[in-house]
Formats: structure tokens, sequence, C-alpha cells
């Protein structure tokens, strides 16, 4: 049994299409470097201001 080129199943663009609609959830958020960067830095200086809080006051 030979397949003609014809016969054959096209998935050039309809999936790909299809893969980037899909919604993506709060985990890929937060897999970035740069928003990691900025909580890193936002939760140091909550760390730094609560210690300040607790040790030197």
């Amino acid at each position: 049994m030979r397949h003609h080129r014809g016969e054959m199943l096209d998935t050039t663009q309809s999936d790909a299409a299809q893969q980037q609609d899909e919604p993506r959830g709060c985990l890929f958020a937060l897999s970035q470097p740069p928003l990691m960067i900025f909580l890193a830095v936002i939760g140091c200086l909550l760390l730094t201001a609560a210690l300040h809080d607790l040790l030197w006051l």
C-alpha cells in the first residue's frame, strides 16, 4: 500500500496555532526571570524591615 502525498495529514500551522491559544497559568508567570527578581527584591525589603523592627526598635 502506497501513501500518496495528498493523503498525508497536514499539521504545519493548525496545531501550532491551537497550542499558542491555550491559557497559561500562574506557574508559567512565576517562571519568568524578571518577575522572580522583582519578587525577590520585594521579599528582601520586607525581610529587612521586619528584622529592623524586631531587633533594633
